[in-house]
């Protein structure tokens, strides 16, 4: 089974995904009346996996409620809470439950999230996890031999962050992550088209490496404040800020600002990946801001 992500990705179409965030509770209304707002507007859904260290319902569960609901999800899974043989027996899992999309990731530190005194384990990290992936996908076991099912198919890809302080520290854990086997990247939020600029033409380019940029919403300048202050290395600028400062919306001043970057982004590289958190309702609005029609017009 190939994905509408990895045909797109593949084929070198335009690629778009969204982000959904699974509840902090074991209802999954929201969580699903969020997903179908983009129902047809992107080709795949992420669901996070205890970001920013906190707790939320599993994300393989969140996936699979999301194929059930007709969605195409991407799971996001993090090694801090788990070690090689949960990581090992959730990749299984996911892809028995018809789960493909993947996006390895390290995952936060504990200490930023509101239980900091939980234990992380952290065996694996983002590389060793795309090359754990890779060996299931080569039907083998992790201990000897061969998968006794044969091979698993699973598609995944890897974060990076082109506003990250070291560009050689970047450029190696970049080339780490293609070498491990990632198909794409989804990078957190761009602020500025010039860094997505150079990412793409020194980094990822040269690695073939399809990116999906990060498009964060903001909704006002009190909270575009609130993630530069929070959030590690978060770099939204002052005149953004200023912007939806001095807007008499602010919400759909936001929107706007993210409808421009979604234009200009997809002249840089090959998709983007839209993050609007508590605010699902509007990447709608975004994508007609940025005249991206229905995946299916």
């Amino acid at each position: 089974m190939t994905t509408a992500l990895q045909c797109a990705i593949e084929a070198g179409k335009q690629a778009l995904t969204a982000e959904v965030m699974p509840p902090r509770g074991a209802d999954p209304a929201h969580m699903l009346a969020m997903a179908a707002h983009v129902q047809g507007r992107v080709h795949a859904l992420n669901v996070t996996d205890g970001s920013r260290a906190v707790m939320r319902m599993s994300s393989v569960a969140a996936c699979k409620l999301l194929i059930e609901a007709g969605a195409e999800p991407v799971l996001q899974l993090a090694c801090r809470d788990r070690n090689r043989i949960a990581l090992q027996a959730d990749l299984l899992g996911a892809h028995a439950l018809g789960i493909r999309n993947l996006l390895c990731l390290t995952g936060d530190p504990v200490r930023s999230g509101d239980q900091p005194s939980a234990r992380p384990v952290n065996e694996f990290e983002s590389v060793k996890l795309l090359q754990q992936v890779e060996a299931l996908n080569r039907g083998e076991d992790p201990v000897k031999g061969s998968l006794p099912d044969g091979a698993t198919a699973l598609f995944p890809g890897c974060a990076a962050d082109p506003h990250s302080r070291s560009w050689s520290g970047l450029q190696r854990r970049l080339q780490r992550k293609a070498g491990a086997g990632a198909r794409f990247v989804q990078t957190q939020m761009v602020m500025d088209p010039q860094v997505l600029d150079r990412f793409q033409r020194e980094l990822a380019g040269p690695l073939q490496l399809p990116v999906l940029a990060g498009v964060f919403l903001l909704k006002s300048a009190k909270n575009a404040l609130f993630i530069n202050r929070v959030v590690p290395g978060a770099c939204i600028p002052d005149h953004l800020i200023e912007r939806l400062e001095g807007a008499s919306n602010p919400a759909m001043e936001g929107v706007a600002i993210a409808a421009e970057q979604v234009r200009q982004y997809l002249g840089i590289v090959q998709g983007v990946h839209l993050m609007a958190i508590k605010a699902e309702e509007r990447i709608p609005l975004i994508l007609d801001q940025a005249n991206i029609s229905s995946l299916t017009s």
